[in-house]
């Protein structure tokens, strides 16, 4: 019985060991299977993380103007940092779906959309080198900074890369629309340099660099726009247009400058007809800032029909004598903001032509030059218009003009709502200036008709002057009215130049504050014989 009982007991204990072992392979298995979803699942994770992180590291790359156009690689180039091996019993990952996005951007082609920025709009950098420039300053790159425009212009928000390091040749060019995407930017960090020789001139060419009918277009960087306009002033220094105020500036020893001769077309290199360096044509919310312009053969920068203009942190910079080479020219413009910027040129720091309305200049250091300018307006009998102009915080220095309201007798239109204040001077020959006898010409004919003035507001026009402190010279027929004048004081410098008192002509206001030096020639009211607008004159 002990036998049978033993034998049994055995055999209890083998059948609770085989059922024991089976439960343990099972265990084992379900273990397994759980370990292999649990690769798969965090394989997924590191592929998610590893696309974010590099998209991340791309961004703060794509100002990189080698690899920024780099041409797409048939297959995705490997990277040392590859998710751990999967389990065997894993579904095998695809190759076509690359781990990490490639660092470097495509070149853009026709053929190949252009990848999308996070905003899910089209966003991606176009380099003239890529595209065949040499940026060596001798080689003609017009054609390649064509090219990289027609690329650029396609995609929105795109952005032309003009690299630093580099000196770019360019001829007469335009950047034109109408059929350009918004929001592109010209990223200017290297040197672009005018041509010098005549032939790359030929035609009627009266821009060098021109943006025209564009949406939302923005300049900016840290390079430079080198007109070379030497050649030009060198070839024409007997025939430019003289500035009327020169006719006021009589050196001690009474002599003035004598008529120059008109040099002989014979002796020309250059064509007649010198080019503005950078004009914005028809374009909407064009913003310029950073960049340098200089040696301009003749205006700098010009925005001609535009409309909310944005110019700051600029500099413009070309010599004193340098004929008509205005800094910043508005013509037709409205909405328009310059702020924080350095202009040295020979001709008005700001020219603020007809058709421009609301107009704010602030911070802004001029000098040399011939100050900041309202005109000349109505010249050949022109209808001109121009309101809401403020110009303060400014300083002038070293210049013909402080700040100067001109017009030609003749014309028509008006001027009104103007604001020139808290404007500091030194040695400058005539701080406040109205000229409505302008004339650039030796000899002007007199006439009755004018462009009208009023509303005219100088207020803290602080600083020293060389010749005379206020020059209001209005018309006869349509004198200038509303004109007041707020914390006026100009000290006198003795230097090459006869001093002169204040002159006043038929210019009626009001002095709000005593002034200094007095200027008891303003005439306190209105005019007596104060003749209504008509519509010939109202704008």
């Amino acid at each position: 019985m002990s036998g049978l009982t033993l034998k049994g007991f055995t055999y209890m204990l083998l059948i609770a060991f085989l059922i024991w072992s089976s439960n343990f392979e099972c265990c084992i298995a379900r273990r397994g299977k759980h370990w292999r979803n649990t690769r798969t699942f965090s394989s997924s994770l590191f592929k998610k993380k590893g696309k974010s992180y590099n998209g991340n590291s791309h961004n703060k790359n794509h100002h990189h103007s080698g690899g920024s156009n780099s041409k797409p690689k048939s297959s995705p180039p490997s990277h040392k940092s590859t998710p751990p091996p999967l389990s065997p019993k894993a579904p095998p990952q695809h190759k076509s779906v690359p781990i990490s996005p490639p660092i470097s951007k495509p070149k853009y082609s026709p053929s190949i959309p252009p990848p999308k920025g996070n905003n899910g709009e089209h966003s991606t950098f176009f380099n003239v080198l890529d595209y065949g420039a040499k940026g060596d300053g001798n080689t003609d790159d017009t054609k390649a900074f064509q090219a990289t425009w027609a690329a650029a212009c396609k995609v929105e928000a795109s952005t032309m890369v003009v690299p630093a390091d580099y000196i770019f040749y360019v001829g007469p060019i335009s950047f034109s629309g109408p059929y350009c995407k918004p929001n592109i930017v010209f990223q200017l960090d290297g040197t672009i340099i005018a041509p010098t020789n005549p032939n790359a001139w030929s035609g009627v060419t009266l821009q060098w660099l021109e943006f025209t009918k564009l949406e939302k277009i923005t300049i900016q960087g840290n390079g430079v726009i080198d007109g070379k306009g030497s050649v030009w002033w060198q070839d024409f220094p007997y025939d430019n247009p003289i500035d009327d105020e020169e006719k006021l500036i009589v050196p001690l020893n009474h002599t003035q400058k004598p008529p120059m001769p008109v040099q002989n077309e014979m002796g020309r290199k250059m064509p007649s007809n010198k080019p503005t360096a950078l004009r914005f044509y028809g374009s909407y919310s064009p913003t310029v800032t950073g960049i340098t312009i200089q040696n301009s053969p003749q205006c700098h920068l010009k925005f001609d029909n535009c409309n909310g203009v944005l110019v700051h942190d600029v500099t413009i910079s070309s010599p004193g004598d340098s004929p008509n080479t205005d800094g910043i020219h508005l013509q037709n413009s409205k909405d328009v903001l310059i702020r924080n910027s350095k202009l040295a040129c020979g001709d008005d720091c700001i020219s603020i032509q007809t058709g421009c309305s609301d107009v704010y200049v602030h911070n802004v250091n001029c000098g040399p030059g011939h100050g900041i300018s309202i005109g000349s307006l109505g010249k050949d009998n022109t209808r001109a218009c121009v309101s809401n102009i403020t110009v303060r915080d400014v300083n002038i220095h070293d210049s013909m003009n402080g700040v100067r309201i001109k017009t030609w007798q003749g014309g028509s239109g008006s001027v009104q709502g103007v604001l020139f204040s808290n404007i500091q001077v030194t040695e400058v020959q005539l701080p406040i200036v109205i000229d409505q006898f302008y004339c650039d010409k030796r000899t002007c004919t007199n006439q009755t008709s004018a462009v009208s003035l009023a509303g005219i507001n100088y207020e803290r026009i602080k600083g020293t002057y060389t010749v005379k402190p206020v020059h209001f010279a209005c018309s006869d027929n349509l004198p200038c009215v509303d004109v007041s004048l707020t914390s006026v004081e100009l000290k006198p410098i003795q230097e090459k130049y006869h001093l002169y008192d204040p002159f006043c002509w038929q210019t009626f206001g009001e002095l709000r504050t005593p002034t200094v030096p007095p200027i008891g020639c303003l005439q306190i009211g209105k005019p007596p014989n104060n003749r209504i607008q008509t519509d010939h004159d109202i704008c």
